[in-house]
């Protein structure tokens, strides 16, 4: 089991195993967020879609979510931070 330093906990944690999404941002995620806080982001997530009731069809909630991860994991925190 491979530990990191998550950025988002600001502690060590277990990593990924694999980036949990394609591109820059999946390798990004994958070197530092812990398999921890990426489930208190998927927790997060769930909470978005359905306050938001996003249809995960359309562009414009993908672009959404994509920000808030973004937000969530390495910046200030998803806007409506409706989990804490």
């Amino acid at each position: 089991m491979t530990t990191i330093f998550c950025t988002k906990l600001q502690k060590q944690g277990v990593a990924m195993q694999y980036a949990p999404i394609p591109g820059e941002l999946g390798q990004r995620i994958l070197r530092s967020i812990s398999q921890e806080a990426w489930s208190k982001w998927l927790d997060h997530q769930t909470i978005l879609i359905n306050e938001y009731r996003l249809n995960l069809l359309e562009a414009e909630a993908k672009k959404f979510l994509l920000k808030e991860m973004e937000n969530f994991l390495f910046g200030e925190g998803s806007a409506p931070n409706l989990t804490d």
